[in-house]
């Protein structure tokens, strides 16, 4: 690489002697995600859209396929390209006829390097690269639960790129073991925070205000919260077990996230606030579609999940803000969560343990609540920062770049 600033970390593309389908030497790289929609907004499809908006920024070209969704605007809206094609199927006819598909794209579009992010477009994506002879990247976002040879081996195309990028040194750690990559090929990139958007000078208190209203939030009252999706792994039942165990009336503590459809264990965490009593405390809200404000509006943050979080995304942007933070010891949260002063961990499914750690966090006087504040937004500008991600990837995108040139 031979730049100093993200916006020269792409090398040109490379030359080709395959019938003209593909770019020629001295243009930027054309860089193709894959995955399987836009219709949510977690962390492979943000991930897509803060790496496509960087590869325009650096003067390539950004193309994304997927089914679609509503988040195709974004990416849209940061000069890439969205291509549809039914990316989101797991059918094994869909998922060989989108290798077709994706290799007309690639040679069409002059694509260099193909970026796969999800398992099933990954496979189409892996022999549409090998057909066209383009250089294949993937992301791997999660353990992937592989309870059979089958399974395992259908995990193991996010393995199977010339770079693989794990989002966490705990994910690098679990592919090494599970699927035997050898750590040259493995690149450790955190995922990374906006820092415009979670930035405590550029959340109105009118907007901390508003939803604060929304949520009927008793003045003066410490809030505790823990964000995610209703789902029985983030923990939520052992953090109404450890609310339960403080004992304290004078809090107020939000469950915020959405069920997607899991009703019937949203019902579960009701019965259980009603069990204790804590009717008056604790509250399941709906997604929030401004966390920002909604971490400024807490005074302690909690990832409780029960299995290991891949990275933990709500762990960093609640620093990001100077939110402390209680999470559980395993997974990526020890690598962001710097123990005694940007939060606290917690034994995994331990109520009494996250119950104590609550309550010391709340305790904190002013001066070390202060303290614990600027520590944690240190860490996370230096080192979990979008920027800092971003420059990562395009490095590796000009590491393979320039395999052929260094053999």
């Amino acid at each position: 690489m031979n730049g100093n600033t993200q916006s020269n970390t792409i090398a040109a593309g490379e030359e080709r002697t395959s019938g003209g389908d593909g770019p020629s030497a001295g243009r930027m790289a054309t860089v193709l995600q894959v995955l399987p929609a836009f219709g949510a907004g977690g962390g492979v499809e943000r991930g897509a859209v803060e790496i496509a908006g960087a590869v325009v920024e650096a003067g390539g070209r950004a193309l994304v396929a997927s089914s679609g969704g509503p988040l195709v605007h974004d990416l849209k809206r940061v000069g890439a390209e969205h291509h549809t094609l039914p990316l989101h199927s797991k059918n094994p006819l869909v998922v060989y006829a989108n290798v077709g598909r994706l290799a007309r794209l690639i040679a069409d579009e002059g694509v260099d390097i193909v970026h796969a992010r999800s398992r099933a477009p990954a496979w189409s994506a892996y022999f549409a690269a090998k057909r066209t002879g383009r250089h294949f990247i993937t992301t791997f976002h999660g353990t992937y639960s592989a309870p059979n040879w089958l399974k395992h081996r259908y995990n193991r195309v996010m393995t199977r790129g010339e770079r693989v990028i794990a989002i966490s040194g705990f994910i690098a750690g679990h592919i090494r073991q599970i699927y035997g990559v050898p750590a040259s090929r493995i690149r450790v990139i955190h995922r990374g925070v906006d820092l415009e958007r979670f930035d405590t000078q550029k959340i109105s208190a009118e907007r901390v205000v508003a939803l604060a209203n929304q949520w009927r939030l008793t003045d003066g009252a410490p809030v505790v919260m823990l964000p995610g999706r209703l789902t029985r792994w983030k923990g939520q039942m052992v953090f109404i077990q450890a609310i339960a165990k403080l004992k304290r009336r004078d809090i107020c503590c939000l469950v915020v996230g959405s069920d997607q459809g899991r009703t019937g264990y949203r019902r579960q965490l009701e019965a259980l606030v009603n069990e204790h009593d804590l009717g008056q405390i604790v509250r399941i809200l709906d997604h929030c579609d401004d966390m920002p404000a909604a971490f400024m509006l807490t005074d302690v943050v909690v990832s409780a999940s029960t299995d290991p979080e891949a990275f933990g995304r709500v762990v960093i942007e609640a620093q990001a803000l100077g939110r402390p933070v209680v999470a559980t010891d395993h997974g990526g949260a020890r690598e962001t969560v710097i123990e005694g002063e940007t939060g606290w961990l917690a034994p995994p499914g331990d109520a009494d343990a996250l119950s104590a750690a609550i309550d010391r966090v709340l305790d904190l006087k002013e001066p070390a609540r202060k303290r614990l504040a600027e520590k944690a937004i240190a860490n996370i500008r230096e080192n979990f920062s979008k920027h800092t991600m971003c420059a990562k990837t395009l490095e590796v995108y000009n590491e393979v770049l320039h395999l052929k040139a260094a053999s």
